[in-house]
């Protein structure tokens, strides 16, 4: 499974159409791996938005990834979901999603943790909070020297989140990241357009996005509430 590149985290945006329009430009800016994450959201919210991202990131040949929710990502036919320490197991959820999809597992400061979620079957390992975060300020922190030795002993693509921008995510993909996972440098941008391709290009393996499809956010269907 290739892995690689910028890793969309969706924001707590209730505006579902600033959000699309946001996930939107940064597709155009070649991310192809988006992470549908809002803590806030009621349950018929959710499922307005996810639907509408899954919609999104076909029209882009993306991936998209539910955070928590194992039975949303079902629903709206995600390609995979990304499990927190508190999310419930990584085999419920294979059972659940089946075989071809995404598990991703959050491991934060810990190789052990990344061991078990590795021996349970997850497809990557997020690590992180790298740098001070404005999403999770209170975040266990993790260092250069960790994302080391998780690549030495990981084969499994490994995702660096927390704090992460175009001018330090390079360290970090040198240190041995696939994924940098992000939130606020990428939805905050003036152009979220113009930092997607700031982000891939500190992966040289990727392609450049080039042209891309312009997406009308008319022809994005809407879940109701």
């Amino acid at each position: 499974m290739t892995l690689r590149g910028l890793y969309a985290v969706t924001p707590d945006w209730d505006d579902s159409r600033r959000l699309l329009a946001a996930t939107e430009a940064a597709l155009a800016g070649g991310c192809r791996l988006v992470q549908y994450r809002n803590k806030g959201a009621s349950d018929g919210h959710r499922l307005e938005q996810a639907g509408a991202l899954r919609a999104l990131t076909r029209r882009y040949g993306a991936r998209l990834i539910v955070n928590d929710h194992v039975e949303l990502a079902a629903q709206v036919e995600a390609d995979g979901v990304h499990l927190g320490g508190g999310d419930g197991a990584i085999a419920a959820a294979r059972r659940r999603l089946g075989a071809d999809r995404i598990i991703g597992a959050s491991c934060y400061d810990s190789l052990e943790r990344a061991r078990a979620a590795a021996a349970a079957g997850a497809d990557y390992l997020a690590f992180g909070s790298f740098f001070p975060s404005r999403v999770k300020p209170g975040a266990r922190r993790a260092d250069l020297a960790l994302l080391r030795a998780a690549r030495r002993e990981f084969a499994l693509p490994i995702a660096a989140i927390g704090g992460i921008t175009p001018d330090n995510g390079a360290a970090l993909v040198e240190a041995g990241a696939d994924l940098l996972a992000v939130i606020s440098a990428l939805y905050e941008a003036p152009d979220p357009g113009a930092a997607a391709r700031r982000f891939g290009s500190l992966f040289p393996s990727l392609p450049p996005a080039g042209e891309r499809e312009t997406v009308s956010l008319r022809d994005v269907d809407f879940y109701e509430d």
